[in-house]
């Protein structure tokens, strides 16, 4: 089974790409909202996910009213990263686009996840809801979590190829190459050497 990834929590406060929205001022019939990083947000997000740079960062959200207080909120966020390929070693450039599906919930009703008992277990276990702080949504701190997501760990060029060193085979360095040396300076077979 392949390993669910895990989200990357960005810390609550000093976000540096913070767009709060306020779960009272959002209309019963829902909102769209949509919001794009300044140079300065980027460059603050750029050292907090230890990247090179992050040349773009959006994202477009809907947001709608559930029962009990519930959010639901989705939509999709987008990035252009800078990374290091992992093959050549030489900079390039990552265009994330990570889809949104989330529920947000005031903090009575977010319940703490159960520890599975096995790895089937996990497929089986659906994610809580986050959490409502304080009747707010702070919709610049989920795109960032979803825009770390969505980046690859392990970056490669579309046309990089790895290619083995190759060093031309030693013939001294072969395994009887010792029994050679050793066969070379011993003398013939039933013979004593001479004494000098």
């Amino acid at each position: 089974m392949t390993e669910k990834p895990r989200r990357f929590r960005a810390p609550e406060q000093d976000t540096p790409w913070s767009v709060p929205v306020i779960v009272a001022q959002i209309p019963e019939a829902g909102s769209h909202v949509a919001f794009t990083a300044n140079s300065a947000q980027r460059a603050a997000l750029a050292e907090l996910g230890a990247l090179r740079e992050i040349s773009e960062a959006s994202a477009e959200f809907d947001l709608a009213h559930g029962r009990g207080g519930l959010v639901h909120v989705t939509g999709q966020v987008r990035g252009r990263v800078g990374q290091t390929c992992v093959v050549t070693l030489e900079p390039m450039e990552s265009l994330v686009v990570e889809p949104v599906d989330i529920t947000f919930a005031p903090a009575g009703m977010v319940a703490t996840r159960a520890v599975p008992h096995t790895a089937d277990e996990e497929e089986d276990i659906p994610e809580p809801p986050e959490e409502i702080v304080n009747g707010t949504i702070n919709l610049g701190r989920l795109a960032t979590e979803m825009l770390f997501l969505g980046i690859d760990p392990y970056p490669r060029k579309a046309d990089a190829v790895f290619v083995a060193p190759s060093e031309a085979a030693d013939p001294d360095e072969h395994p009887f190459a010792a029994l050679k040396a050793l066969k070379e300076t011993a003398p013939p077979s039933g013979r004593k050497p001479k004494p000098r």
